[in-house]
């Protein structure tokens, strides 16, 4: 049974590695550079993650994801209205914008969450769990009479992660987050006109 102190010392070692590959990407980020962030030696580091690199890249996956969903709310649970995914929109480019290149999102669909099949599995884990947030939003917002009513929700939710996901690949590359503010613009401009036919 791991102890509380157990369970920050892992917890320091995921976040120290999670740091450190936002700032020089996984293939540059060495078990010693985890180990001298999170203040910690190799054998403590094996004690946590036995089978190396890979089971802690993992987690990093599974931080990052969860971190990109929790950075969302309350507002991914709360689109409804055409101001409600506007904030929305404003969390997403802002944070964006803020942390820039070390984005947990684009951290995770660009760099970790590619790493391997498991981290591969999180990262698709998400991008449903995030799209289907996004559909209910839809949904709601279409019986509240401001969203168009002919869009298909689920298409419509896929295009709109999609845009987030091109958006932050462009960020990476560029260093702005213009394009993704353009992309959520034109996302939000075509699902909230309900006199459209």
């Amino acid at each position: 049974m791991t102890t509380a102190k157990g369970t920050a010392t892992r917890h320091r070692i995921v976040e120290a590695a999670a740091a450190e590959i936002r700032e020089r990407g996984t293939l540059a980020t060495t078990l010693d550079d985890v180990c001298r962030r999170s203040g910690t030696g190799k054998s403590q580091m094996f004690h946590y993650f036995p089978e190396g690199r890979e089971q802690l890249l993992l987690a990093v996956t599974e931080l990052e994801a969860a971190r990109v969903f929790d950075d969302q709310q309350p507002y991914l649970n709360e689109l409804t209205s055409r101001a409600a995914w506007e904030a929305w929109r404003d969390v997403i480019v802002t944070d964006c914008r803020t942390r820039g290149l070390h984005c947990p999102l684009g951290v995770l669909i660009a760099d970790v969450g590619r790493y391997s099949p498991a981290a591969q599995a999180v990262t698709t884990q998400l991008i449903r769990r995030w799209q289907d947030s996004v559909r209910a939003g839809i949904e709601a917002t279409q019986s509240a009479g401001e969203a168009a009513p002919h869009l298909d929700p689920d298409r419509t939710a896929a295009a709109i992660v999609t845009a987030v996901q091109g958006g932050v690949s462009v960020l990476l590359s560029t260093g702005s987050a213009d394009h993704l503010e353009a992309a959520l613009n034109l996302c939000l401009d075509h699902l909230l006109s309900p006199a459209r036919e």
